[in-house]
């Protein structure tokens, strides 16, 4: 997907998350009722972001600057609105708890994918260990063998 479509799924996203939130805020029972939203608007903006920030061509960043910009505005608003209204719904407090919470959840997936790699990397490790032993195993055991044969054909001789 190139930036440009990027950006615009990014803010269709948003948009598309921002009505559904405002459709449902006031008949939703909990802020479960409109947590995929929420994730939604969250996952958009990164979009947004990502296609602001993200590498381009310097003829890109020149020609796409001012769109970037003004998408990358947007979704803040959108976003600000979006506290705004879950905080008068559920308290004042709930949108920093999301946040929040969102946060020490990427933290914790990005620490479990960091574990994740250092124990792959470690059996790796421990396979090619194991390897080059039996390789000296089987190299020693092929020496004698061959020195054996030599000193049989020798001594035959």
């Amino acid at each position: 997907m190139d930036p440009i479509s990027t950006g615009l799924a990014g803010m269709a996203l948003v948009q598309k998350s921002v009505e559904f939130i405002k459709s449902n805020i006031s008949t939703a029972n909990d802020i479960r009722d409109i947590a995929g939203a929420i994730d939604g608007l969250f996952a958009g903006e990164k979009q947004v972001q990502r296609e602001r920030f993200g590498s381009k061509s310097v003829l890109g960043q020149t020609k796409d600057a001012a769109h970037s910009v003004i998408d990358a505005k947007l979704a803040q608003e959108q976003m600000e609105e979006m506290s705004i209204l879950i905080d008068n719904r559920f308290g004042y407090g709930t949108w920093r708890q999301i946040v929040n919470e969102r946060a020490k959840r990427l933290q914790e997936e990005k620490q479990r994918i960091k574990e994740q790699k250092a124990a792959a990397r470690r059996r790796k490790e421990e396979f090619q260990e194991a390897a080059k032993i039996v390789g000296w195993v089987v190299g020693g055991i092929l020496t004698f063998v061959v020195i054996g044969m030599i000193l049989a054909i020798s001594l035959r001789g």
